[in-house]
């Protein structure tokens, strides 16, 4: 077995017994290894198989020819092919340019693209049974009759549900089964579900949405790699005008993918889909059951799933014919993986999508600057959507200054904002209250001597969730009941709690307004894909009054009621170092007030905040987005800044904070230089503990020409960690923290 970096080969390349090959393992390795094909053995490019690792065996995937040069004693038979189809070509192209933009370990690539194993060997028949067409003599009971009852009027079933059906225990199915009556048939494992009908006529389109969708549309029937910025207003329609383009990859035969940003919060959007298409699409995201897992991937590598909507790793998925991605909410910063092989998902779905020459789709109400850029220098399509749908009109935004009003101590609701509420709830409509921290207050401090719970893993405040009884860190997950005396003072009941979260809000606004119907929409209250369509309902039947969320609710929601959206502390997110501050909270404020007034009443935005006078309040208040846009992108350019400028984190971790400070400064020394280079750090990093890690960062910035992959390879080579110290490179990062 012999380490190597063989490039990949077609699928159609075939590897005849005592043949030389290379294998990729889902391992952090550096490259492939030989091994030698078994005898009576005849293998592809792609083929998934068993090979010896050491002393036990491991599942890979045939990458190419061999290297050759180890000795024939030493070079190890590979054990078995699985029943399983090849990973296509492309799939393969995409796992060698991922790990070579991130700077990863191919092997761990594709871990996530073996992220079920147990998905690789076909599913065990399902034993039924039905009827014998000439069954033997046997002794009729009532609760026999019941099970032959059943099979009359249906196909055959399993004998567990059959005994359910029948209402009578398994034993009377078995006796039957004894008896000769009843003969055992082998099912699919699980039968596939009825696919997406793209022949189903969909909702009538206005004219500006017919005009956006047949460029989608010609696009998706020809073929060949094009991106195309889907930019509209919220409530103008584009998941219908892209609707128009995955209709017609199905009617090319193709599969498609849609990403999603919280895709297990997108009740709606399932719903939308189901009712245009008439079946469920396969979904991809942490809230599946392993289960269902493994017939989803299994589904899509035998081209049997036509539609899949997933989370980011959905990109990932050894899709059988892919002709068709969409990137809803192309925007989202969860988009961005920050664990493991780090990548943005949006541009690595762009790099997939010219891998496979096929067409991919972005879309927001609130595209990315990098993606307006890209379709203002004509390297993407653009097609935009300039009023909302059936005559909707978008909302007024205000601003309320929080330095003029008088707001009781304690309280964060403004006189402005609670007048703004009474309105809304007298006309019989439905309002949102936006703000992004989730628990009860961010700090829990003591009165007498002023110390802080913070996380012991973490350089992070304990956030109080009062409805639990526990304090939690949100990077962690460390959790504790609040202590009733101070670790520092020892004094008992001296705590406070510092600032709001969601759930004092919903506090505060059950003393304000008792009788309004409130729901509290965060990612901790909303436990998975059902907790959330039952929200989505209650809201929809005008069980509520009043959402108080976090930015789960900022985006893709329609509730036709909702006509008041108010922000609580609006400038929450224009703090800190993040050189996409101003443009996130931008997008996040914009997309919030994107839910008001979406259906025939008129809405209203009511954001609070200390600084009214800010580029992004007032851009908001002006609805100047574009004239936002073109500020931000000149302030970038002169700071060289993406995507003027490229960046790169470097991260030092590791549990000793001294070895994590020599390691940082060896790479602080040998820091590459040049004329378009520059290197910051190293320096703590802004949360300097995380989940029991000491952590140093440096920051490469470089021009847009340079090479900064090859920069940032020949620049860690020089430096080697010890051991439990980790080195990890972060190209384009979204997170300084």
């Amino acid at each position: 077995m012999k380490k190597n970096t063989a490039p990949t080969e077609t699928a159609t390349a075939r590897y005849l017994p005592g043949e030389e090959i290379a294998v990729l393992l889902p391992l952090p390795l550096a490259g492939t290894y030989d091994y030698r094909v078994a005898e009576e053995m005849t293998l592809t490019a792609g083929d998934f198989i068993n090979v010896p690792l050491g002393a036990r065996k491991a599942i890979g995937v045939v990458w190419g020819k061999g290297e050759g040069g180890v000795p024939e004693s030493k070079l190890k038979d590979v054990l078995g092919r699985l029943d399983c189809p090849p990973l296509p070509e492309v799939s393969r192209d995409f796992v060698d340019w991922t790990a070579r933009y991130t700077l990863s370990a191919p092997g761990a690539v594709l871990k996530m693209v073996m992220s079920v194993p147990e998905a690789l060997t076909p599913p065990k028949p399902v034993i039924a049974y039905t009827l014998n067409p000439k069954p033997e003599p046997f002794k009729p009971t009532k609760a026999r009759e019941r099970v032959l009852a059943v099979l009359n009027d249906g196909p055959p079933r399993p004998a567990a549900e059959l005994a359910r059906e029948a209402g009578t225990g398994s034993g009377v199915v078995k006796g039957l089964v004894d008896a000769g009556a009843l003969s055992p048939v082998n099912l699919p494992a699980r039968a596939a579900g009825p696919e997406p009908d793209w022949r189903l006529p969909g909702p009538d389109l206005s004219a500006d949405q017919d005009k956006a969708a047949r460029p989608l549309q010609a696009a998706a029937k020809k073929g060949g790699f094009s991106v195309t910025l889907l930019d509209g207003v919220p409530g103008s329609g584009k998941t219908e005008v892209y609707f128009q383009a995955v209709a017609e990859a199905l009617k090319q035969g193709g599969q498609v993918l849609v990403l999603l940003p919280e895709i297990a919060l997108g009740a709606q959007w399932l719903q939308r889909f189901q009712d245009r298409f008439g079946a469920a699409p396969g979904q991809w995201h942490s809230d599946l059951t392993a289960a269902q897992r493994r017939h989803t991937w299994r589904a899509v590598a035998e081209g049997q799933t036509k539609v899949v909507v997933g989370a980011r790793s959905a990109l990932f998925l050894p899709f059988a014919d892919l002709r068709q991605i969409i990137v809803d909410e192309e925007h989202d910063t969860s988009f961005k993986q920050e664990d493991g092989v780090i990548y943005n998902a949006r541009d690595m779905a762009v790099v997939r999508a010219q891998l496979g020459a096929i067409p991919i789709v972005l879309a927001s109400a609130t595209p990315s600057l990098e993606t307006v850029l890209n379709a203002e220098s004509g390297r993407y399509q653009m097609q935009h959507l300039a009023d909302r749908h059936a005559g909707a009109a978008l909302p007024e935004v205000d601003t309320i200054d929080m330095r003029a009003e008088q707001t009781p101590s304690q309280c964060w609701v403004s006189p402005s904002l609670r007048d703004g509420l009474a309105a809304t709830f007298a006309n019989g409509e439905q309002a949102m209250l936006f703000l992004n921290r989730r628990g009860y207050a961010p700090l829990t401090l003591c009165r007498t001597c002023g110390h802080r719970m913070q996380c012991p893993n973490c350089s992070a405040w304990l956030v109080e969730h009062r409805r639990g009884g526990r304090l939690q860190c949100h990077h962690c997950g460390f959790g504790a009941p609040p202590p009733k005396q101070c670790p520092e003072c020892e004094k008992e009941d001296t705590f406070a709690a510092c600032g709001p979260g969601v759930e004092r809000l919903a506090e505060e606004i059950a003393d304000l307004f008792p009788k309004a119907r409130t729901v509290i929409a965060a990612s901790d209250t909303l436990a998975g894909p059902k907790a959330a369509a039952d929200l989505v309902r209650r809201i929809e039947d005008h069980d509520v009054d009043l959402i108080i969320g976090t930015q789960v609710v900022a985006k893709g929601y329609h509730f036709p009621l909702l006509t008041l959206v108010g922000a609580v502390d609006a400038d929450l997110g224009l703090a800190g170092g993040d050189l996409r501050a101003a443009e996130r909270t931008h997008q996040l404020l914009y997309q919030v007030a994107g839910r008001a007034g979406r259906a025939g009443r008129a809405g209203r935005v009511l954001l609070q905040t200390f600084m009214p006078d800010h580029p992004v309040m007032k851009a908001l208040k002006e609805g100047n987005r574009d004239g936002f846009l073109k500020a931000e992108a000149e302030s970038r350019r002169q700071a060289m800044m993406p995507p003027f400028g490229r960046l790169a984190a470097v991260i030092v971790s590791g549990p000793d904070e001294a070895a994590v400070d020599a390691t940082a400064r060896s790479l602080g020394r040998t820091a590459p230089t040049g004329d378009d280079i520059t290197v910051l750090g190293p320096a703590p990093a802004p949360m300097a503990l995380l989940r029991g890690k000491h952590r140093r960062r440096l920051l490469l910035k470089t021009a847009k020409s340079t090479n900064l992959q090859g920069v940032l390879r020949e620049w860690l080579a020089r430096v080697q960690p010890p051991r439990k110290v980790r080195i990890q490179a972060d190209v384009d990062p979204y997170s300084f923290l």
